[in-house]
């Protein structure tokens, strides 16, 4: 998905415009999540750009596009661009952490 959302429409309020546009971005996420994944994939990953126009648009984690899309708002701007591109992933191992860590006090004392 990509596109550039409009916040100051005639006759529109600032503020239904920014909340249609994050009703949106969720709703193209949770239909890319509901597509079946390919074989051998985990989980389905976002590769985010956010910025005020196409071409000056940066990386972003996904988890901070809607903060990102309240804080352009608050600052006043009238468009802001989103291009979010969904794929399969599969996750790396998972390290467990190490139970036998010595805590300081808990065992047998020794005389000194």
């Amino acid at each position: 998905m990509k596109q550039s959302f409009q916040l100051d429409l005639p006759g529109r309020q600032r503020e239904r415009w920014l909340d249609a546009s994050k009703h949106t971005v969720r709703k193209y996420v949770a239909r890319q999540r509901r597509a079946p994944l390919p074989q051998g994939s985990d989980y389905w990953d976002f590769a985010c750009r956010f910025g005020s126009t196409e071409l000056e648009s940066t990386e972003v984690h996904f988890a901070t596009l809607i903060a990102l899309m309240d804080a352009a708002a608050a600052r006043g701007e009238n468009a802001f661009f989103i291009s979010i591109r969904g794929h399969a992933a599969v996750r790396g191992p998972q390290t467990k952490p190490s139970t036998n860590l010595a805590i300081e006090g808990s065992g047998p004392e020794t005389p000194a």
